[in-house]
């Protein structure tokens, strides 16, 4: 059997299940896991360091044009031909989608099974760790990973309950210029890491927030994670975020509680890493309660740090 990822999201969750030799290829922004395998699909993006307003900028400009910012080596993926192709049709912006999937499958002399990931919320992320596992006809492997997952957030909730902990008033922002609130499963990892987030959008899509509704909502903790960025380039933007009228009004910058985190913890729909995402969210809400691990620490810094750092 030969599998090809055209989604990070389900490539990470292949490698977390131990699937990995069924892989043959993938996309150019999958985890480094698969460094070795085939780059399959390509981005106009690849390579180049635009800021969030040209990112912003470049996308509205194709959208309009019908035009995607991915394509497909087809000539690769023909010498591959795949038993099955993973992909997605939730964000168009951060991955290649159905349509522009099909439209290369349909040349292939060999038609695969195309298999489609689009969850809305976080039950639907631990979903399609089921669908990709059953469609490789491993659905057990799943069953195992996905309940060592869900006891964790059960601690998480068990901890937050013996120590009472109040519901923290947050925002997490998914792109910085213009600003993004949080949309699809997001919110619900918000929810079960003690918060709660009234400028979401739940199993909805993100969507552009006006600065003064954010002044007007005052979150008590904001935390960044710009889709497609790590700590090191979201914090290259937040001057963007500082110069803003009333940053430093934010209860959030008050109280030294705005924090920067990888994107993967939250626009990846990997429920590994969609879980991580609910571990460092616990750690930043209520850090008298908890405290990171080496593997969660390095995925999240205090803002305020950085400034002190400097």
């Amino acid at each position: 059997m030969k599998v090809v990822s055209f989604l990070p999201a389900a490539t990470k969750m292949i490698y977390d299940m131990g699937l990995q030799e069924y892989l043959y290829g993938v996309t150019f922004e999958c985890p480094k896991e698969a460094a070795d395998l085939p780059k399959i699909v390509r981005c106009i993006l690849e390579g180049k360091n635009y800021s969030s307003i040209e990112i912003d900028r470049i996308f509205s400009a194709s959208k309009a044009q019908g035009k995607s910012l991915y394509w497909v080596d087809d000539a690769l993926l023909e010498s591959i031909s795949p038993d099955i192709v993973f992909t997605q049709d939730v964000c168009e912006v951060c991955n290649i989608d159905t349509v522009c999937t099909e439209t290369a499958v349909m040349k292939l002399s060999k038609q695969p099974r195309l298999v489609p990931l689009s969850p809305n919320n976080l039950q639907d992320v631990f979903e399609c760790a089921l669908t990709i596992a059953r469609a490789m006809g491993k659905e057990e492997v799943a069953l195992h990973y996905l309940a060592k997952l869900q006891r964790k957030t059960d601690d998480i909730l068990d901890t937050l309950r013996a120590n009472r902990a109040p519901l923290k008033r947050v925002m997490i922002m998914e792109w910085i210029e213009p600003v993004y609130n949080c949309g699809h499963w997001i919110p619900f990892q918000v929810a079960a890491a003690g918060g709660v987030d009234m400028l979401s959008n739940p199993a909805g899509d993100s969507i552009v927030t006006p600065w003064e509704k954010i002044l007007k909502y005052n979150p008590e903790v904001l935390v960044i994670a710009p889709c497609g960025f790590d700590v090191k380039r979201s914090t290259e933007e937040m001057s963007i975020l500082m110069a803003k009228p009333g940053w430093d009004e934010l209860a959030a910058v008050k109280s030294n509680q705005v924090y920067i985190a990888d994107f993967d913890m939250f626009t990846q729909p990997s429920i590994g890493t969609l879980v991580e995402g609910i571990e460092a969210l616990s750690c930043m809400f209520h850090p008298e309660i908890f405290k990171a691990d080496e593997v969660i620490a390095r995925k999240f810094v205090n803002f305020n740090h950085l400034i002190v750092a400097d």
